[in-house]
This record gives C-alpha cells, sequence and structure tokens, in this order.
C-alpha cells in the first residue's frame, strides 16, 4: 500500500502516490504530486466540502481510491501467477474487496496523521480533514473500523497469513512510513515503500496459504521500483516538498545525484524482473515483455540522468519518467497475468 503519499502503496496503502479525490485533481494549479506542498485553504473549501462535496463522498476520498486502484492492478497478475491460471472469483473478490478495505485504513489514518501538510499544499487542501467534513476523532474511527474489518475479513475468507499480512502491511505504513520515516529521513519513500508491496503477498497467501520464492521476487520488483518512480516527482517538486517540511531526496540533493540514485534502482528493478523467469517457470512471453518494457524504462532514466544538469530539460524529462514508470510497471505485471495462459 505507497502515499507517494503510491500506489502508494497490493493489502494496504502504498507511499501516497495516485491517491488524490476528483477534487484535488481538479484544484488550480495541481500537479501529479501527490503531497506537493501547496497553498492555503482553496475559498471553496469548508464545513460542506470543496463544491458542496456530500458526506459520503468525503469518506471516500479518505481512503484515497486512486491509490486502491494501482495496488489492486498488481494483485491479481499475482494471484494469476500464484494459481498458474484463473484463481477463481471468489478467491479474486476476497482478495481486492480486503486489500481495497485494508487499504482504505491505512489512507485514512495517514490523512489523520498528515493533516498539517494537507493544510499547507494546494493538490491536498481540499482533502476532507483539511476542509473539515470530517472530523479527526470520526477519521480514526472510520480508520480503525475499516483496518478491523480488513484483517478478521481475511483471517475469515482466506487465511491466517493472508489476515497476518494484511495487518502488517496497515502498520507499515502508518506506523514505519507515515509516523517515523516520511519527515526524518531522504530514503522514506525506499523504506517506507515495503507497506506498497505488501499486497503482491497478500495476493498470493489468498490463493496458496503461504509464501514462496516467486511472491518475494514480485515483492522486490515493486520496492525496487519505488524510488525511480517517485523521486523524479521530487526533483520536479523541490521546492513543494521543502516548504512541506518534507525531506524527500529530491528536495534536498541535486538533480543529478537524484537521477544517479533512480538509475541504480531502475536497474535493479529490471534485474530483479528477469529473475522471475527461471524462479517462476515463466515463458518467452513474460521474457520478452520484461525485456522490452525494461529497456524502454532504463532508457528513460538514462536520459533523465544526462539531462539533469539542465533545470528546464531535467524537470520535463523527471515528469517523463514518473509516468513512464507507471507504464513500465503495468506493461510488466499484465504479462505476469497474461503468462500462465500461454502455450
Amino acid at each position: 500500500m505507497r502515499d507517494s503519499d503510491v500506489a502508494r502503496r497490493p493489502g494496504a496503502g502504498r507511499p501516497d502516490g495516485h491517491g488524490e479525490s476528483a477534487a484535488e485533481r481538479a484544484t488550480p494549479g495541481s500537479t501529479t504530486d501527490p503531497e506537493a506542498p501547496t497553498a492555503p485553504l482553496h475559498p471553496s473549501a469548508g464545513v460542506n466540502g470543496p463544491k458542496g462535496r456530500s458526506r459520503l463522498a468525503a469518506y471516500v476520498a479518505l481512503t484515497k481510491p486512486r491509490i486502491i486502484e494501482l495496488l489492486l492492478v498488481t494483485t491479481l497478475p499475482t494471484m494469476v501467477l500464484a494459481a498458474d491460471g484463473w484463481p477463481g472469483w471468489w478467491q479474486v473478490i476476497v482478495a481486492l474487496v480486503g486489500g481495497a478495505i485494508a487499504a482504505g485504513s491505512a489512507n485514512a489514518f495517514n490523512m489523520v496523521l498528515d493533516r498539517d501538510i494537507d493544510a499547507v499544499m494546494s493538490r491536498t487542501r481540499e482533502r476532507p480533514l483539511v476542509t473539515g467534513e470530517i472530523s479527526p476523532r470520526a477519521a480514526v474511527v472510520f480508520a480503525t473500523t475499516l483496518g478491523v474489518v480488513s484483517v478478521a475479513w481475511f483471517a475469515v475468507l482466506a487465511n491466517l497469513v493472508a489476515s497476518a499480512l494484511t495487518l502488517g502491511a496497515i502498520l507499515l505504513y502508518v506506523v514505519f512510513y507515515t509516523m517515523l520515516l516520511k519527515r526524518r529521513t531522504s530514503q522514506n519513500i525506499v523504506w517506507g515503500g515495503v507497506a506498497g508491496c505488501m499486497p503482491v503477498l497478500i495476493g498470493w497467501s489468498v490463493v496458496t496459504g503461504s509464501l514462496d520464492w516467486p511472491a518475494l521476487l514480485l515483492f522486490l520488483i515493486i520496492f525496487f521500483w519505488t524510488p525511480p518512480h517517485y523521486w523524479p516527482l521530487s526533483m520536479k517538486f523541490g521546492k513543494d516538498y521543502a516548504r512541506a517540511g518534507v525531506p524527500m531526496l529530491g528536495a534536498i540533493a541535486g538533480a543529478p545525484a537524484v537521477a544517479k540514485q533512480g538509475l541504480v534502482y531502475a536497474v535493479l528493478t529490471v534485474l530483479t524482473s528477469l529473475a522471475l523467469v527461471p524462479v517462476a517457470g515463466t515463458s518467452w512471453f513474460y521474457l520478452a515483455a520484461a525485456i522490452l518494457s525494461g529497456g524502454w524504462f532504463l532508457y528513460q532514466c538514462v536520459v533523465l540522468l544526462l539531462r539533469s544538469a539542465d533545470p528546464r530539460q531535467g524537470r520535463i524529462q523527471a515528469m517523463r519518467v514518473f509516468h513512464g514508470s507507471i507504464t513500465y510497471l503495468s506493461v510488466l505485471f499484465l504479462a505476469v497475468a497474461i503468462d500462465p495462459f500461454i502455450p
């Protein structure tokens, strides 16, 4: 579960990327940065919410539904690989519904803890706790309820392994990332991103009742992918992160240094994706998809490194890498889902 704060973040939230509501995406001057610090409250914000948002819509926004979407996109292919085919509709429903509830819990807790940051960020100033639509106490009750339901959901309808992993994912995102790392270290998104990797383990365990090496490799793919996905964003919005007091690497280090470290993680991502071939016994189809998509992703990261010395060109390429990384991960996991059906 990644907040880019990502995707974020499949089970619990992932560092906040892709988590804004429709109202947040429509905010004038907003960016694709999930945490890009911003300006004072929008004039439309207030106790009735932006543009008359309903109470139900406010609670939905509290869960950061776009983050949940990205998490579930990686969960389903993992389940298909674990089952070596279609796992069955019941298992799919259990995993996706339970994962969405767990991610919603983690994301709601994140909004409670980060409401001071959200209040000074333009793209987050219409979040329910900032506008006053939902009180912090009500949000805590809501988040706790979702968390308890998600853990019980997997314990009853799946197995104790999936239930324990779900609880661990929520705690990793809320305590380890949001409370301990996010405001203290430039490596926040690296280690905090562990929470966003958990859904693949949960999805695998729902199907098999245990964990295995292919699941751990899928976990590592998302873990290594997280920095080159979010750091380019911090390169473009470094001043915003600095204003919010979030020490994202792009806000405190030079663009060339950030691009270089991002490239290292991108290489590790691609190498790990290729290791899945012998470990999981995938076919030529997945191998071809991993090589082609991985080569394209590395090319974009190399171009970013070459252009990082030029502020304007660097910012443009940084956003290409940010969006391209989403395309890369989507293509890779789509190949994971299709491969078991290839003769």
